[in-house]
């Protein structure tokens, strides 16, 4: 039997410094999966931080024909509009997905998660990678990082009344026809994009699921806690208040 097929976006933002080892790592634990296609989408960085990321995916991609050439974005859209871009060049696949660049998430993990996706019998739940048990040694994080994890989570789950610990985790497969249907909806390019997706995801009817998972926080993130958690909230919010129009 044919497995289901995936393509993983790995949406990159001045990552150069960063996503050579992961990427080497990735490209190596999936090579053998069958049916996986990578693309990093470069999302409007400047033109020496485009060259130095050719540099990097060029001789990979010569190395495994199942990483396609990168995808350079001429302004930047925010990770959501990344992430968007890449899953609108697979338009045939069974499952779309994205891992962050920075390898906090290990290749082995996104391995395991496809493994899950395929044990399904046809692509119908979306996987939502978790941190859930941020007390577990399995889970690498700083107490601020921590402490703001819970903080939103619980704002998600309250105000827009979703079960879910952790929507913000950097690893998600997503069933390509179910975000085929709700892509008109997403307005939402910054990080709270994954927000918006799972409310959508949710009311259009596609069940979810979230998996525990080891995460390994890796330092040179571009998040920057209050002022993005800030403009996370307002975000929630708005989602919220679009909701309840419908």
């Amino acid at each position: 039997m044919q497995p289901a097929t995936v393509h993983l976006v790995i949406p990159c933002y001045q990552e150069s410094g960063r996503i050579g080892p992961f990427l080497t790592e990735l490209c190596e634990v999936t090579k053998g999966l069958g049916d996986v296609s990578i693309r990093v989408v470069e999302d409007g960085s400047d033109a020496a931080e485009a060259e130095r990321m050719r540099e990097i995916i060029t001789p990979l991609c010569r190395m495994h024909a199942h990483l396609h050439p990168p995808l350079f974005l001429p302004q930047n859209r925010g990770k959501g509009g990344a992430v968007y871009a890449g899953w609108d060049q697979a338009p045939e696949v069974d499952w779309l997905a994205f891992v962050d660049a920075d390898g906090s998430c290990s290749a082995t993990e996104v391995a395991n998660l496809i493994h899950l996706a395929r044990k399904q019998s046809k692509p119908e739940t979306a996987l939502f990678a978790s941190r859930w048990d941020q007390t577990s040694p399995r889970v690498q994080r700083q107490w601020k990082r921590r402490l703001m994890g819970r903080i939103f989570g619980t704002l998600v789950a309250t105000l827009l009344r979703i079960p879910i610990h952790d929507s913000q985790c950097g690893l998600k497969l997503v069933p390509r026809t179910a975000y085929q249907r709700i892509a008109p909806s997403l307005r939402i390019q910054g990080f709270a994009f994954d927000v918006e997706l799972l409310a959508a995801l949710h009311d259009s009817g596609c069940g979810f699921e979230e998996v525990s998972i080891a995460w390994h926080e890796t330092p040179g993130g571009h998040v920057h806690l209050i002022r993005d958690s800030i403009r996370m909230a307002r975000d929630v919010v708005a989602i919220r208040r679009r909701r309840g129009q419908h």
